[in-house]
């Protein structure tokens, strides 16, 4: 596809004739079959920027009355509490905010100065009281929006750039894992806020997200996931007919259906095979 696309199935630099999802409908929209224009790509990025902020409100809103007590409780996510969780969701704010300068002026910048330095931040949040967490929270994301700003006004979106594990993506790519990091830490935090409190139209976008982020995972099973919105989202490779096949090897892969908040929860292990049909019997590494 063309990086001037959002659409992220597949590689993100390869080109392809497959029309951009209808901004109101999320991803795989009914305009397929239509080659996508500047103006799809151009709405598709307002409508991912303005889902980005309505799930940025969601935390904060959220957040604000946590405790500094229930902040050190644990979060979903082994060995964090959930101070140390909404620390790293800052802090990649930030680091979201280096890869958008590095596409605007063309200087590489990396997402974090090294791992060492990453878990440091993260463990350095540890103790932090809930105003620091909150102001912390919203600065950063404040920052974001306008570094965000700033690519658009200086029209770079389709510049790429390189994310912390080497992918390589357009920067319009950008506010979807921006919006991927914000609503799925928002459950880890476990404050009462769980899959089925995701939209849909978020979910089919966020499923776009996973299958581009697991097309390289050979660990993973072959799997077509079906919305009740029409959206169809592959992940793993299938085998192809005529093709060699081992013991335990699927020749197609296995058909999963169900609610879009359910199927992603599932698929990145945040809730069970509940309400999803086709799941039995399908058994899913750690997303990671």
């Amino acid at each position: 596809m063309s990086s001037s696309e959002i659409t992220p199935g597949g590689s993100p630099n390869e080109a392809s004739g497959s029309a951009g999802p209808d901004p109101d409908e999320g991803p795989n929209g009914s305009n397929g079959g239509q080659a996508a224009t500047s103006g799809d790509a151009a709405n598709q990025l307002e409508t991912l920027r303005g889902l980005v902020s309505h799930a940025t409100q969601q935390l904060l809103g959220n957040t604000i009355s946590v405790s500094d007590e229930d902040w050190q409780a644990p979060s979903a996510l082994p060995g964090w509490n959930r101070a140390q969780l909404a620390t790293h969701v800052a802090r990649q704010a930030e680091a979201m905010g280096r890869l958008a300068s590095w596409a605007r002026t063309g200087e590489r910048q990396e997402m974090y100065a090294s791992t060492e330095q990453r878990n440091a931040d993260i463990d350095a949040g540890r103790a932090r009281s809930g105003l620091d967490l909150q102001i912390d929270l919203d600065e950063s994301a404040g920052k974001l929006t306008e570094s965000f700003d700033a690519l658009d006004e200086a029209a770079k979106w389709d510049a790429n750039i390189e994310l912390r594990d080497g992918s390589r993506i357009p920067a319009r790519m950008l506010p979807l894992g921006r919006l991927n990091e914000v609503v799925l830490h928002h459950v880890d935090l476990m404050i009462g806020w769980s899959v089925d409190d995701i939209d849909a139209q978020t979910a089919d976008w966020l499923l776009e997200w996973c299958s581009f982020r697991l097309q390289h995972r050979g660990d993973f099973p072959a799997l077509e996931l079906h919305s009740p919105r029409g959206v169809i989202i592959t992940v793993g490779e299938a085998v192809e007919v005529g093709e060699a096949v081992e013991v335990g090897e699927a020749v197609e892969p296995s058909q999963v259906s169900g609610p879009s908040p359910r199927l992603l929860g599932w698929l990145t292990g945040r809730c069970d095979a509940s309400g999803i049909i086709g799941a039995d019997g399908v058994t899913l590494p750690s997303f990671g």
